[in-house]
This record gives structure tokens, sequence and C-alpha cells, in this order.
């Protein structure tokens, strides 16, 4: 039977342990030692609709924007660092005015998120001028953690990607015919939709965290950085098993990762 060899299994396994981490709420309350429901409880009544909706529009201007300024040159160290600091910065405006600054926070953040993942995309070797590519850094908001939908079967990380690959597919597609112009294209659409509904968990988590009062900024700007690193690692895990699939194909490495 085909296996991988030692260097790239041992890659493998790393990215295992990157992409079944716990989730943002765990580390979050490690973080500022104040479990995420205390902050649920201060959020307003509709608090659910409105993350809903901006993390929607914030996936939609990030990917109008992101992904188009990388560099093409695939294999350069991903600028981890950089990012942070971009993302805690704008964590930290929104940590000082608080919930209302949501809106105007979370696309100047998940626009950063989204450069720092398709570096970290390059960096594993992806042509970030390709359809797949950019579509496969979109996924990733997907991927830092479960759906209100989820049960126990549908939250690793193959399970949301076999979930997920109707709406990948058919966004590539479009992305290959029409690219990024097309605002509003039913197959991108779909697809944000879908992993909104993933990332906007996530974002719930953290806008709870901000609406602690005793924070502020300072603790907006931490919360914020966790946020990225969280959404970094998940990169990394999925662009090593993307870098693996091309070299092994999907099926081996998927039945590889399961006993890894």
């Amino acid at each position: 039977m085909a296996s991988l060899d030692g260097d790239d299994l041992r890659d493998l396994k790393r990215a295992k342990v990157l992409l079944e981490n716990p989730g943002i709420a765990a580390k979050i309350t490690d973080l500022i030692g104040t479990p995420i429901e205390k902050g649920i409880e201060l959020l307003p009544v509709n608090w659910n609709q409105k993350v809903a909706e901006v993390t929607q529009i914030a996936l939609q201007k990030a990917v109008d924007t992101a992904v188009l300024t990388m560099n093409e040159v695939p294999g350069e160290e991903a600028s981890n660092a950089w990012h942070k600091l971009a993302v805690a910065t704008s964590g930290g405006i929104g940590g000082f005015f608080g919930l209302p600054a949501l809106a105007v926070e979370l696309p100047v953040s998940t626009t950063i998120m989204l450069r720092s993942i398709a570096d970290v995309a390059r960096s594993e070797g992806e042509a970030i001028g390709s359809p797949d590519a950019k579509i496969a850094c979109i996924e990733v908001f997907a991927l830092g953690g479960p759906s209100t939908r989820d049960d126990a079967t549908e939250t690793g990380y193959i399970a949301v990607r076999a979930s997920l690959a109707t709406a990948v597919s058919e966004a590539t597609a479009h992305l290959a015919r029409e690219g990024l112009a097309q605002e509003g294209a039913p197959a991108l659409l779909r697809l944000i939709i879908q992993v909104a509904e993933r990332f906007s968990i996530q974002v719930s988590q953290k806008a709870a965290a901000q609406a602690i009062p005793a924070l502020g900024a300072v603790g907006g700007a931490l919360i914020n950085t966790l946020f990225i690193d969280h959404f970094q690692n998940i990169a990394c895990g999925h662009f090593i098993v993307r870098r693996l699939e091309r070299k092994y194909g999907r099926d081996l490495v998927a039945d590889t990762y399961g006993h890894a």
C-alpha cells in the first residue's frame, strides 16, 4: 500500500494537531480568565442576528480585496507577526468603542486575516493567483470551529471540508470563469453564506469577550491577536494537508489523517 514518507507523515500529524485544536472560546477564556458566558449575558437581545449580518458582510468585503494584494511567488515564509500587529490594532479600537464598533472593526480585521491566510497558503506552495487557492483561503474561516447545526460526526476537519465540497467546487468554477469582479454571483455567495454561518460562531464568542467592560482597548487587542493566531494555525494545518494532497492524492491523505 502507498503511504506517506517520514517527513510528510510528521507534517500531517502536526497539521492534525493544529486543525483539531480547542475552539476559540476555550482559548479566550484561558486568556481573560473569565468564562465567555459572562460576556454573552452583557450582549443585546438581538446580537446573534446582528453578528451573523456583520460576519457575512465582512467576508464579502474581504473576498473582494484581500487576496488581490498577494505576492504571486510561492514558498516564501508567511508574515504572521505583521498581520497579528495589524489585527491587534483594529481590535484595540473595537475594544475601546465596544460592540457598536463591530460592524466597522470586523470587516477590517477579516480582510487582514484573509490576507494572512493567503500568505500562509503561499508559504505552503499554493499559487495564490489560482481560483482553487483563493477559494481554499476563504474555506479556512469555516474550519475554525463548529456550526450551530453540527452534530458530533460533523465537527472534524475532514467532515467539514466534505460538507463544503459542493459549494467550494461551484465557487472555484465560477471564479475561474468570471474572476472576483462579479459581486453577488450566486456560486460565490452560497459559499460565503455557508462559511459565514460557521465563522459567525467564533465572531460571536469574540464579541462576547469584548463586551466585558473591564477589558477595554487592551483586552480587545489581545483578543484579536488570539483570534488571528487561531486562524493562522488553522490555515497552516489546512495548507499542509493540501500540499500533501497534491503529492499523494486526497483519499490517501484523508485516510492517513484519520489514523494519525
